[in-house]
């Protein structure tokens, strides 16, 4: 295996240097992309350090220089990558010795695209434990429930099957370079937040993958004072608006293909409950929502939107 590790850079330069040197001492990964953002604090001066330290560290950054967000700056990684594969990793994280250990025998198999582990969690701060605890609970590990592969996963991040779980994080995934390639898949550059959902779930979609190790972490994220998502509100006006512009993205995205129609009249029903949580503000009412959309009863008269309606 060769592999290409795209890490976006922004205001990370009390992080970076670990992240990048979990992923140096991996001998499958041949370049650790370096892909700075217009940060405000000494990033790119590290930045530059690592690259004259590390042959396999690479630094790019955007042609105008400037400050393009999350979405712009992985995409400008997946353009410059050059190797058979590529992972991703966030600045503020960083990779187990275990990280590429499933990748090694399931890649194996031409027909699997992609492969997904599970993360664990690292506090580096209380008052960055204090905001993840309220957001996420008590799980520290982040996984699905059971393996799958294939439209199982498509299916699962979608919230149709009750067992799978509910999400895996971009530092467990593994990709063909030319599965990518050939989707032409990218990130939405116009989510500030979320586009790594928007990624994965138009990835699952097109691309057969396959979990890997999803009960031992891969990688480690890094819960400090300073995480996006942690300052994110769950149903302020500013969350839902994200979220909205996460489900029309994917509504606009599974127009005209070969999805089931219940399955889009699920991704209809999210959309349009984000549109009224806008305007009628009952955002932990759409929570409850959401979640019954998981149960088998609701299955079985294929998503009508009676529940909407209530």
């Amino acid at each position: 295996m060769k592999i290409s590790v795209i890490i976006p850079v922004y205001n990370a330069a009390a992080f970076l240097r670990k992240a990048v040197e979990s992923v140096v001492q991996i001998e499958e990964v041949q370049e650790i992309l370096l892909i700075e953002d217009c940060s405000t604090d000494h990033s790119l001066e590290l930045c530059k350090t690592l690259a004259t330290e590390y042959p396999k560290v690479k630094l790019f950054q955007h042609p105008d220089k400037g400050n393009h967000g999350a979405g712009a700056t992985r995409n400008l990684g997946l353009e410059k990558a050059t190797q058979e594969f590529i992972a991703f990793l966030d600045a503020d994280d960083y990779y187990l010795p275990n990280r590429f250990e499933a990748e090694k025998e399931l890649f194996k198999d031409p027909k699997i695209e992609g492969v997904f582990n599970a993360i664990g969690t690292e506090f580096l701060s209380e008052k960055g434990k204090e905001e993840f605890k309220e957001k996420f609970k008590d799980t520290d590990l982040t996984t699905v429930k059971k393996h799958a592969e294939g439209k199982e996963v498509f299916y699962g991040l979608l919230g149709l099957t009750n067992d799978f779980g509910t999400f895996f994080h971009l530092n467990g995934l593994t990709v063909r370079t030319e599965s990518i390639r050939k989707n032409n898949l990218e990130f939405n550059e116009n989510l500030r937040v979320h586009q790594d959902s928007d990624f994965i779930i138009k990835l699952s979609y097109h691309c057969n993958l396959k979990s890997g190790n999803i009960e031992k972490a891969v990688a480690i994220r890094g819960v400090h004072d300073d995480n996006r998502i942690t300052k994110i509100k769950l149903y302020s006006e500013k969350y839902n608006q994200r979220q909205f512009l996460l489900w029309n993205s994917i509504s606009e995205w599974s127009k005209n293909r070969d999805i089931k129609k219940e399955f889009r009249e699920h991704i209809f029903l999210k959309k349009k409950s984000f549109e009224l949580s806008l305007k009628k503000g009952f955002g932990k009412y759409l929570d409850l929502l959401f979640s019954s959309l998981r149960k088998p009863k609701i299955l079985k008269t294929r998503y009508r939107f009676t529940y909407l309606k209530r």
